[in-house]
């Protein structure tokens, strides 16, 4: 989108017009639209504070820009909307650090190609991101150059951050790990996604939480066929270089789906953290086995998430010790290690 004209640059406009007093004090005053306001207003330059509930990465555009999506929502509107920033460079793109983050975007515009999203042009946009927590600081971690706050921003940080914390982002009850897993029902799962493997437009995507999962039960076969060929492996095995990737400690838990999802891109390089939101999972031939279904998402998390970074602590408390490094459902309630010296 091309910067307005000058002529009509001196229009005032909801989202970018600076009081004359404001702007003689040296603190710029911005009008702020709830999301669902700024839905009503497309086409006009905007100001919006809300939450960040997910984020993508920074992939190159067909152009010469690199461009990034997240998703934010606010009290007004809790399915929220995208967001599509573009710069020169990736440094110059958000980098948020955890999910629930706020985020102060100035003079975006509400664009529609399928669906009503945030448009941010490098050109006359700006934004700033701030920490989740109520009580940290009310200045930016991050902040593009043409970013300048506002005299209500200190106000309006705390009312997302004070909304937020009384309406936390997903479903927690509906949250678990590796080691509570629960045959037949829903729920979502944080995990690493330590490899990705493709076979015949199927996907399978080897998970990891530093936990372990639940002792699984095998049942008695009673097919003899089956008994002959038992499903227990979809795929060809993992070579060794990708075997020698893996974790020693936690079970690496297989999630199959038959469709592509735009994540996969990512997930592909082995570093990134994931919600996968709406799985299921079922014992087959005594080995656990996760399923997206139609419903499911995924969502990239960054390692500063706080659901990646309590699994994290929970690792490596775990790891520290030579009896919780065992598997967790081989581990006797009442255990003595004992080291011997010879």
């Amino acid at each position: 989108m091309e910067e307005a004209p000058a002529e009509e640059r001196k229009r005032p406009r909801e989202g970018d017009g600076v009081t004359s007093a404001a702007a003689a004090a040296g603190d710029p005053q911005y009008t702020y639209l709830s999301i669902a306001d700024a839905l009503k207003v497309p086409g006009v330059r905007v100001c919006i504070f809300a939450v960040v509930s997910e984020i993508g990465t920074a992939v190159r555009s067909r152009g010469t820009d690199f461009t990034l999506t997240l998703r934010i929502v606010d009290q007004s509107r809790m399915a929220g909307m995208s967001a599509t920033f573009f710069a020169d460079d990736t440094a110059l793109l958000p980098c948020v650090k955890s999910s629930g983050d706020v985020i102060s975007l100035h003079n975006v515009v509400i664009t529609m190609h399928g669906e009503f999203f945030v448009t941010f042009n490098k050109k006359f946009s700006s934004f700033a991101l701030f920490e989740s927590k109520v009580f940290a600081e009310c200045s930016p971690y991050q902040s593009s150059m043409k970013y300048r706050g506002s005299i209500d921003d200190k106000e309006l940080l705390t009312q997302q951050r004070t909304w937020l914390a009384y309406n936390p982002l997903g479903l927690k009850d509906l949250e678990l790990q590796l080691r509570s897993l629960k045959s037949d029902s829903t729920f979502d799962l944080v995990c690493k996604v330590v490899h990705v493997h493709e076979d015949s437009g199927k996907w399978i995507f080897y998970v990891w939480d530093g936990t372990d999962t639940p002792a699984a039960e095998f049942q008695a076969i009673l097919d003899a066929e089956a008994v002959q060929s038992p499903p227990l492996l979809e795929g060809p095995p993992l070579p060794r270089e990708v075997l020698c990737t893996m974790p020693c400690v936690g079970t690496v838990l297989r999630i199959y789906s038959n469709r592509f999802i735009k994540e996969v891109l990512h997930m592909q390089k082995g570093i990134y953290w994931a919600r996968f939101c709406n799985i299921t999972c079922k014992q087959e031939f005594g080995i656990w086995k996760g399923i997206l279904l139609a419903t499911s998402r995924v969502r990239l998390l960054s390692h500063e998430d706080g659901s990646v970074v309590d699994r994290l602590k929970m690792y490596d408390s775990r790891n520290a010790n030579k009896v919780h490094r065992r598997p967790m459902t081989g581990i006797p309630s009442n255990v003595t290690d004992h080291e011997f010296s010879f």
